[in-house]
C-alpha cells in the first residue's frame, strides 16, 4: 500500500505529477542565483503594506492548520506513539488529508519569504540555512500528501503550523519598522522555539524505528535524518547570532 500514490489526493492541484514541484523548485533556485543580480541597479523595495498583509495572512492560515490538525487528530483519537494512515473516505480521514494539502502548498507560498529579501535587498539573510529549508520542505510535504498524507505526519504539520504562528506573527511586528525594535526582544527564544520543535519531532519520528507501528520506517527515517540535518543548522545559527554574536 505504501509503494502507491494515494488516490484520494493524488489528482489534488500539485500533487497529481511531480513536474509542478519541480518547476516551483526550479524557479525559486533560479529566483535565488538571478534576482540578486537583477536587483543591484535598482533600489531596493520597502514593502512594507505588502509584508504586514502577507505575514498577517501566514499566522491566519498557520492558525487555521493548528486547529485542524490539532481538532481532527483528537475527533479521530489519533496516537502520538503509532499512527497509520487513514487511507477511508470517512470524513475525518478526508479532513485529515485537506489539512496535510494546505500545509504542503504553504510551503508553496512561503517561498515569497526569499522573494521579499531580495526585494529589500537583504541578501545576507538568504542563507544556505534559508534556501535549504524553503526548498527542501516542497519535496518532503509533496511525498507526504501523494503517499501518505496523515498517520504519523500529522504531527509535524501541527508542531511546525503552531511554531509558524509565533514565528509570522513576530515578521508582521518586524514590518512595521524600526519603531517596533524594542518590542522584539524575544527573538532569541522563538529560535528556541524552532529548536524544541526539532528536538520534538525527532523524538517522535524515531520512536517507531524501534518498535511495530504499520506506519513507513521509510518515511520516519527521511524525517528523522532531514531533522538532524535542520537541528544541526539552526544550532549553528544559535551560536553565530546569540552567543558569538554577543561577544
Amino acid at each position: 500500500v505504501f509503494c502507491f500514490s494515494d488516490p484520494r489526493t493524488d489528482p489534488w492541484p500539485l500533487v497529481y505529477s511531480p513536474l509542478p514541484v519541480t518547476l516551483v523548485f526550479t524557479s525559486y533556485l533560479f529566483m535565488v542565483a538571478l534576482g540578486p543580480s537583477c536587483m543591484r541597479q535598482r533600489q531596493r523595495l520597502e514593502l512594507r503594506a505588502p509584508l504586514l498583509t502577507y505575514n498577517l495572512a501566514m499566522v491566519a492560515l498557520s492558525s487555521y492548520m493548528f486547529y485542524e490538525f490539532l481538532v481532527t487528530s483528537v475527533l479521530a483519537n489519533y496516537s502520538y506513539l503509532c499512527q497509520p494512515v487513514d487511507y477511508s473516505r470517512s470524513e475525518l480521514g478526508m479532513r485529515m488529508a485537506r489539512v496535510c494539502w494546505w500545509f504542503f502548498f504553504s510551503k508553496v507560498i512561503e517561498l515569497l519569504d526569499t522573494v521579499f529579501l531580495i526585494l529589500r535587498k537583504k541578501q545576507e539573510q538568504v542563507t544556505f540555512l534559508h534556501v535549504y529549508h524553503h526548498g527542501s520542505m516542497l519535496f518532503n510535504w509533496w511525498s507526504g500528501v501523494k503517499y501518505v498524507p496523515g498517520g504519523q505526519a500529522f504531527f509535524v504539520g501541527m508542531l511546525n503550523s503552531f511554531v509558524h504562528i509565533f514565528m509570522y506573527g513576530y515578521y508582521a511586528l518586524a514590518s512595521l519598522g524600526p519603531r517596533m525594535r524594542q518590542h522584539l526582544w524575544w527573538k532569541r527564544y522563538l529560535t528556541i522555539l524552532q529548536l524544541c520543535q526539532f528536538v520534538a519531532i525527532a523524538a517522535h519520528s524515531s520512536y517507531n524505528l524501534f518498535t511495530e507501528c504499520p506506519f513507513p520506517d521509510g518515511f520516519n527515517a527521511a524525517v528523522f535524518l532531514y531533522i538532524l540535518s535542520l537541528l544541526a543548522l539552526f544550532l549553528r545559527f544559535y551560536y553565530q547570532t546569540y552567543i558569538r554574536g554577543k561577544r
